[in-house]
């Protein structure tokens, strides 16, 4: 499976952004797709995932509320919709794919995009 992320941006805080993160490769939807982020010295963590059906997800609690996953399979595509950006949003949004459920741990996906940059300006 590849992933590719994109729809990053420089945007003011209190605006909203949707990220795609669009997979080629077969079997894209028996995989749970999840997103992380990593900003400027601090390690890569846990945003949100969906289930391969997109039945079940998961957010960090940092994000609940704001933002909203969610994944077309006929499209091979998963979104995150960011609503109420924050400052501290700022960061390189990565998607990744794993056989697991929802997990939250960065070595238990198989699959990692490049990355797609937001810059969240107070």
């Amino acid at each position: 499976v590849q992933l590719q992320a994109s729809g990053g941006g420089l945007v003011q805080a209190g605006g909203s952004l949707r990220l795609s993160c669009a997979a080629s490769g077969r079997t894209f939807s028996r995989y749970t797709v999840g997103w992380f982020r990593q900003a400027p010295g601090k390690e890569r963590e846990f945003v949100s995932a969906v289930t391969w059906s997109g039945a079940g997800t998961r957010y960090a609690d940092s994000v609940k509320g704001r933002f909203t996953i969610s994944r077309d399979n006929a499209k091979n595509t998963v979104y995150l919709q960011i609503n109420g950006l924050k400052p501290e949003d700022t960061a390189v949004y990565y998607c990744a794919a794993t056989t697991s459920y929802l997990v939250v741990t960065p070595d238990r996906y198989d699959y990692w995009g490049q990355g797609t940059l937001v810059t969240v300006s107070s």
